[in-house]
């Protein structure tokens, strides 16, 4: 009878494993980070390419501007569009201390490009967390063949020490995590 018992429950160990690994595949990851090729200041740790995105439709990407380059945009729109000073005063209390992360979701389908399906989540290299925010619903746009598009800027917490910030994107549909290393400035 323990034999048995014994049995069922190895075999329903061995099923909710098998079921756990289809549900949500890990998502391979890089030897060493990779350098984006639109944005410098962020690694990419998992494989999040273009391949990736022909294959299952699932690329997450990440942008970060810090504040210094705000600030340089802002003043170049201020002298193109010959602003009065109340509108750059606006302009210039509304840039968040720490910079912008523009998130960047392809998915299949638009419902699936829900911007509200990702959190994010970052930390310093003491392992404390800095950031956390799930993003606001929407839907995606067309963007070829069957893939959608959303983006999302988001401000960013200004890190007390420039010091390199690791931020996780958990997809709640896909079950998966896209890992990025930015260095906060």
């Amino acid at each position: 009878m323990k034999k048995l018992f014994l049995l069922l429950c190895f075999f329903s160990f061995v099923v909710a494993t098998a079921q756990a690994q289809m549900a949500s595949p890990e998502r391979k990851r890089y030897f060493r980070p990779k350098k984006d090729e639109e944005c410098a200041l962020v690694q990419n740790v998992t494989k999040n390419t273009d391949e990736d995105s022909e294959k299952d439709a699932t690329v997450t990407r990440v942008a970060y501007r810090p504040y210094a380059e705000l600030l340089t945009a802002l003043d170049a729109m201020r002298e193109m569009n010959r602003w009065a000073d109340s509108t750059y005063q606006r302009r210039l209390k509304s840039l968040p201390p720490g910079g912008e992360l523009k998130v960047t979701m392809y998915r299949r389908g638009a419902q699936n490009a829900d911007p509200s399906l990702l959190s994010l989540s970052a930390k310093d290299k003491d392992g404390k967390e800095v950031f956390t925010q799930t993003l606001t619903a929407g839907t995606g746009r067309f963007w070829n063949r069957d893939q959608y598009k959303s983006e999302r800027a988001i401000p960013f917490v200004k890190v007390e020490t420039p010091q390199p910030v690791t931020l996780i994107i958990t997809d709640s549909k896909l079950k998966q995590s896209f890992e990025y290393i930015i260095s906060a400035q």
